[in-house]
């Protein structure tokens, strides 16, 4: 299968890209514009392989998308390309309408034109596979059952309503037009080559350093968390099987709380890197909390599980201790953007 891929140099991306590689026989065509968070080191090895190709381009700008279908004759589209972190879309919301809706559309439209073209049999199993997260079903309270696929929409920030456009948008040309398009929501995702705005890479980051590890308001918002490894290769399997007009509702059934997040990376790290001044929990600093915080996400992925035949390998304490080994291994890395594209300092507070 030929797959355009967009977003492929950023954090769920690029782990996408090394499953294609290493495990499939498919080719991948990588479309990025290289924003900030994006960094050609995750796909390096890629990179040396046959079956890869990279093109630098922004999916607002619908000429160029038109370009890359008619050249690389994608069998598949997989669309990860998105803003993504919410305290950004918090602080500057423009740039999350701009690639998250705008730039959605014009993907599908160059996608629809592209389409129109293929021969009924390459018509019909042509895919539009659209990556969307879990945020766009608005908050659980304690006592509510996981989201799944059927979750009515109720976005609560400026990100997951963005999230939640594009959604919708991808539904539309499905219907509307017949693009056969579907849509995969996910939990939150950790692991390697991890941006160090987020906070499992943050908190990791900051406690090697010795610095103090920020926790929102009293630490009991709950996040679902999944290893990028083990979602890279559901989307796979879902951009193999997936029907048209269908939705998955992907996650690992591993919820835990901010503080138990934080806590559980700072006693791994205690471990594999003792610190002489005491246990590292000991920097916890309990700041304001953000803006409109949503308490709870959680999914049930059982259809996915059942339709992709696909379960996480992971759990959260060993996919954790993969990645606070990873970040002990690749400090020359987040060095590096500490030293040149983000500092570690707080975003989202709506303070000017």
């Amino acid at each position: 299968m030929r797959i355009l891929l967009t977003g492929g140099c950023g954090f769920i991306g690029s782990a996408v890209i090394r499953h294609i590689i290493r495990d499939t026989n498919h080719s991948v065509l990588n479309v990025d514009c290289m924003t900030y968070a994006a960094s050609e080191e995750t796909v390096e090895d890629a990179a040396e392989s046959g079956r890869y190709e990279f093109a630098r381009a922004n999916i607002v700008n619908g000429s160029e998308l038109s370009r890359l279908f008619e050249t690389f004759r994608p069998q598949a589209v997989m669309h990860l390309a998105a803003e993504s972190h919410v305290d950004r879309s918090i602080d500057g919301p423009g740039v999350f309408i701009q690639t998250n809706v705008v730039g959605t559309y014009s993907l599908l439209e160059a996608a629809r034109k592209y389409w129109l073209t293929l021969d009924q049999a390459d018509r019909a199993a042509f895919r539009f596979h659209h990556i969307s997260t879990d945020e766009v079903f608005g908050a659980l309270e304690p006592n509510d059952p996981p989201f799944t696929e059927t979750t009515p929409y109720d976005p609560r920030s400026p990100y997951s309503a963005s999230k939640a456009s594009s959604d919708h948008l991808v539904r539309a040309w499905h219907h509307t037009y017949g693009l056969p398009t579907f849509v995969t929501n996910t939990t939150n995702n950790y692991g390697i080559w991890h941006f160090p705005e987020k906070l499992i890479p943050l908190i990791t980051i900051n406690a090697i350093e010795g610095k103090d590890l920020p926790v929102y308001g009293d630490g009991k918002n709950v996040r679902d968390w999944l290893f990028v490894e083990d979602h890279a290769e559901a989307l796979v399997k879902a951009v193999e099987t997936g029907v048209p007009g269908e939705t998955y509702a992907i996650g690992a059934r591993q919820p835990r709380t901010n503080l138990e997040v934080v806590e559980t990376i700072c006693n791994v790290l205690d471990e594999l890197l003792p610190d002489p001044a005491g246990p590292r929990t000991r920097l916890i600093r309990f700041v304001t909390d953000r803006p409109g915080h949503d308490f709870r996400y959680e999914i049930d992925p059982s259809h996915a599980e059942k339709a992709l035949d696909w379960k996480a390998k992971h759990t959260f304490e060993t996919g954790i201790r993969r990645t606070v080994q990873w970040y002990l291994d690749n400090r020359d890395w987040w060095e590096g953007i500490r030293a040149r594209r983000y500092t570690g300092n707080r975003l989202g507070s709506t303070v000017e």
